[in-house]
C-alpha cells in the first residue's frame, strides 16, 4: 500500500536490529486516516473470508484491528496482556515472546468473547517472527475457533514470520513488506 509505504519511509525510523520505530503514526500516536485507509485496504483484501470476528493483541494491534472490523461490520476482540478483575477465573491465556518488549508476554482472552464455531480473522501491526500471531492462533484454537485469514500492517518478511504461519494454510497479507532493513536502510518488496 503506496500510502503505508511512504509514510514509513518519511516518519519512521530503522533503529537497528530490526526495529523499526513508527511511533509517531501507528502505535503510540495513531493517525486515525492512516488507520482507515489500512482498514478499507485489509477490509477489500479479507471480505471473502466470512469471518465472524476480527482478533488482534493489545495494544499496538487495537487501531487497525478496528477500522478493518468497522469496513467488514464485525467485532473486534483484543487478547489482553494482563488479566482485568473484571474478567472471568476461566480464561484462554498463552504466551508470546515480543521482540520490542524484549521478554515473554502474556495474552489473555475471555471466552465470554471468543467461542466455539467462530471464524476469526486475526489483524496486527506487525509480522515480524510471527510468535505474536501464532499466540493468537494459539488462543483462538483453544477457544475451539477457526483463524480465516491473518492480515498486518508491516511485514518484516526477513524475521521469517511468514514461514511460521504458512502451516495454517489461510490468506496472509500485509500492506507494507519490507525485505531488509541493514545499515540503516528500509527497502520494500520489489523495489
Amino acid at each position: 500500500m503506496k500510502l503505508l509505504k511512504q509514510r514509513i519511509l518519511q516518519d519512521g525510523a530503522n533503529l537497528g536490529g530490526g526495529i523499526l520505530k513508527v511511533d509517531g503514526f501507528i502505535n503510540h500516536q495513531v493517525d486515525p486516516d492512516l488507520m482507515a485507509e489500512c482498514g478499507k485496504e485489509l477490509a477489500k483484501r479479507f471480505r471473502g473470508v466470512a469471518a465472524s470476528k476480527v482478533l488482534t493483541a493489545e495494544i499496538s494491534g487495537i487501531a487497525p484491528a478496528l477500522t478493518t472490523a468497522a469496513e467488514l461490520g464485525l467485532p473486534v476482540v483484543y487478547a489482553r496482556k494482563s488479566k482485568p478483575i473484571t474478567m472471568p477465573d476461566q480464561i484462554f491465556l498463552t504466551l508470546a515472546p515480543s521482540h520490542t518488549r524484549g521478554r515473554t508476554v502474556e495474552l489473555i482472552v475471555s471466552p465470554e468473547y471468543l467461542g466455539l464455531e467462530e471464524s476469526v480473522l486475526i489483524i496486527d501491526d506487525f509480522l515480524a517472527s510471527g510468535q505474536t500471531i501464532m499466540g493468537l492462533v494459539r488462543l483462538a484454537s483453544a477457544a475451539g475457533a477457526s483463524v480465516v485469514g491473518i492480515g498486518t500492517l508491516i511485514e518484516k518478511r526477513f524475521e521469517g514470520g511468514r514461514d511460521l504461519l504458512d502451516h495454517l494454510k489461510v490468506p496472509i497479507e500485509a500492506l507494507a513488506v519490507i525485505t531488509d532493513m541493514s545499515d540503516g536502510k528500509i527497502v520494500f518488496e520489489g523495489e
